[in-house]
C-alpha cells in the first residue's frame, strides 16, 4: 500500500497543536509554582513569596477582586450605618412618647421627664458603641476612596505612601481606632445634644408654668429638694455639652463635622477647578 503524507493543512494543525500542549505545559508549571499563602512549596522552601503580587499595581487600575473588596465593605458599612439609624429611631420615639405623656395632664409626675434622660443616655451609649464598630469598615471605605478611585478619576498620586500597608494590616487585625470618648461626642453632636436639650428645656417648662406649686418646691422629688434637682440636672446637661465641645483631636478620618470644613473644601475643588482651567490645551 502506498504511504499516505500529510497534506500542509493537516502539518499546520499538527504543529499548533504542539505549540497548544506546550502552552498548556508552561502553564500549569507557572500554576505548581504560585501557591497559596502557608501552602509549602515542593521542594520544601517554604511559602511562595510571589503570591498576590501584581494583584493591585498600579498599571492595572481598579482590579475585578479590587471592585468586589469594595462592594464587600459598602455593604458593611451601610448594615452599621443602618443599625445606628435604628438606634436614633427609638431615641426620637422615646423621647415624643414622654413628652406627650407628661404634658397630656397636670397630674403627671414631672420626674418621668428625667427618666427620658435617663433612656436618652442609655441610647447614647449603645449608639456609641456601634459607632465605633461602623466607623472600622469606614475608614476601609474612605481609604479606598481617597487611594484608590480618587487616585484613578484624576490621574495623582496615592495622598498616603503607607496606605497598602496600613489597609493589609488592618484586614490581618481589625482594631478599634477611636475611643469610646470620642464616639460619644460625635453622637451628642450629631443626635442626642438637641434631644437632651429639648427633653431638658421641657422639663424647666413643666415645673415652672405647669407645677401645682411654684419652684424650686414643684421640682421636688420625694425627699429631695427642688434645687438639687435642678442643680444635678444642669450639671449633667453642662458636661455633656463640655464632652461634645472641647478641643480634641478627632480620630475619626473624614468626617464632615462643621459647616466651616465644607466651605474650606468647596474652595480647594474651585482652586483646583480654576488650576485645571488655566492649563494649556494640548495639541
Amino acid at each position: 500500500m502506498l504511504s499516505q503524507e500529510p497534506t500542509p493543512r493537516e502539518s499546520g494543525d499538527t504543529d499548533e497543536s504542539s505549540d497548544s500542549d506546550a502552552d498548556r505545559s508552561a502553564g500549569r508549571a507557572a500554576g505548581a509554582g504560585q501557591r497559596s499563602p502557608g501552602r509549602p512549596a515542593p521542594d520544601g522552601a517554604g511559602p511562595d513569596p510571589f503570591v498576590g503580587q501584581g494583584l493591585l499595581d498600579s498599571e492595572m487600575g481598579p482590579s475585578s477582586a479590587m471592585a468586589h473588596l469594595y462592594r464587600g465593605e459598602i455593604h458593611r458599612m451601610k448594615f452599621w450605618r443602618e443599625r445606628l439609624d435604628r438606634t436614633t429611631n427609638w431615641a426620637v420615639i422615646v423621647l415624643a412618647a414622654v413628652l406627650t405623656w407628661a404634658f397630656s395632664s397636670e397630674q403627671n409626675p414631672h420626674y418621668l421627664l428625667l427618666i427620658g434622660n435617663v433612656v436618652l443616655a442609655t441610647f447614647l451609649v449603645i449608639e456609641a458603641r456601634r459607632y465605633r464598630a461602623y466607623d472600622i469598615w469606614r475608614s476601609r471605605v474612605r481609604t479606598l476612596q481617597q487611594q484608590v478611585w480618587a487616585t484613578g478619576l484624576d490621574e495623582g498620586e496615592p495622598t498616603d505612601a503607607d496606605w497598602r500597608a496600613d489597609l493589609a494590616e488592618d484586614y490581618r487585625q481589625p482594631t478599634i481606632k477611636i475611643t469610646a470618648e470620642e464616639a460619644i461626642a460625635h453622637r451628642l453632636r450629631r443626635i442626642y445634644l438637641p434631644l437632651l436639650a429639648v427633653l431638658d428645656a421641657a422639663w424647666v417648662v413643666r415645673v415652672t408654668a405647669f407645677g401645682p406649686e411654684p419652684w424650686p418646691a414643684s421640682a421636688a422629688i420625694g425627699v429631695v429638694p427642688g434645687t438639687v434637682v435642678t442643680g444635678l440636672l444642669a450639671l449633667l446637661f453642662a458636661a455633656a455639652v463640655v464632652v461634645a465641645c472641647r478641643p480634641r483631636t478627632w480620630h475619626a478620618d473624614a468626617e464632615l463635622r462643621t459647616e466651616a470644613l465644607r466651605k474650606e473644601r468647596g474652595a480647594a475643588g474651585d482652586d483646583h477647578a480654576d488650576g485645571l482651567a488655566g492649563r494649556p490645551e494640548d495639541d
